[in-house]
């Protein structure tokens, strides 16, 4: 597609320009950042174990606990930061078919829109419903031309 001779050549152009592209780049990424995770993960404890056991003479039993505190909490936001990131890596990744998605929808959402649009603008005329054939009296007893009150009933008995 690109030539790498053009001076605005960005590989990662047409990565963006594909949801799918997107997601398997970032997908990659991912993958690197959690093998790195594992690597910071076995060091902060290695590190842990190191500086908890320096001790210096004079020391009491929680002074190297103390010195070795702001180390592994540093390395312990390294790792929550990590995992923050790869979570997000993979919440853009839905992100992005999610807006490929909503931009076909949206297409489609203002067809119909302008459908209705056009469609209260111009009503269909209604037609009138046929009135149906007078041939003859209408039969007395069809069942809901009966009497309207009890007083009508006349000599029929109620319920």
């Amino acid at each position: 597609m690109n030539s790498n001779n053009d001076p605005n050549y960005s590989p990662l152009r047409d990565v963006a320009q594909s949801p799918e592209a997107t997601a398997r780049y970032l997908a990659d990424v991912q993958r690197v950042l959690l093998d790195i995770g594992k690597n910071l993960e076995t060091l902060s404890i290695e590190t842990q174990v190191h500086l908890r056991d320096t001790h210096v003479e004079g020391d009491r039993w929680y002074h190297a606990r103390l010195r070795a505190m702001p180390v592994e909490r540093a390395l312990g936001n390294v790792l929550k930061n990590l995992k923050n990131l790869t979570e997000g890596l993979e919440k853009s990744a839905y992100k992005r078919r999610a807006h490929d998605e909503a931009v076909v929808n949206t297409l489609k959402e203002r067809k119909e829109k302008e459908l209705e649009k056009q469609r209260r603008k111009n009503p269909p005329v209604l037609q009138a419903a046929p009135n149906p054939p007078q041939q003859g009296a209408q039969p007395q007893n069809s069942g809901y031309s009966g009497p309207t009150s009890i007083y009508d009933l006349g000599k029929r008995e109620s319920a």
